[in-house]
């Protein structure tokens, strides 16, 4: 399984995704623009020292990205604007659980082109627009690794 981030802003979010990585030994896979440098104190502040024994990738789209896995990828995306809910999701041992970046989500062509492959969190209030993108990632990974391991 891989967590994938496109276009993360925040080092700290990446920081304690990675962390969450390390303890489910789940691959981190930054992909496009980064807000940040892969190597700053800062994400690796937010891993503490957990960074070393990540395994991650970068690439620089998401072309070249989809280019690495095998035919018929099992590709999950999370957004607010996902029609179904995380339970929904036809999580595999392979899936790349993937998120947008923290200030614009998903590019518009995501939303167009896997329309049928996006999911949400449920969230009961209406007083927020989202949740924290590490808390996203950490919510969907252990219900994808709950579900695979029923």
């Amino acid at each position: 399984m891989k967590v994938v981030l496109i276009n993360p802003d925040i080092p700290w979010n990446a920081g304690n995704i990675g962390r969450t990585c390390v303890a489910t030994n789940t691959e981190l896979v930054f992909v496009g623009k980064l807000g940040f440098d892969i190597n700053s104190k800062e994400i690796r502040r937010s891993g503490l020292d957990y960074w070393q024994y990540l395994k991650y990738s970068v690439f620089k789209t998401f072309e070249e990205f989809l280019e690495t896995l095998g035919e018929n990828p099992s590709l999950i995306f999370f957004s607010t604007r996902g029609k179904k809910t995380l339970w929904q999701a036809p999580y595999k041992k392979d899936s790349c659980l993937i998120f947008g970046g923290e200030t614009s989500g998903f590019p518009l062509e995501y939303h167009q082109k896997y329309p049928d492959k996006i999911f949400r969190i449920p969230m009961s209030s209406s007083k927020i627009r989202s949740l924290n993108l590490s808390s996203s990632a950490a919510i969907v990974l252990y219900q994808a690794i709950r579900a695979v391991e029923i």
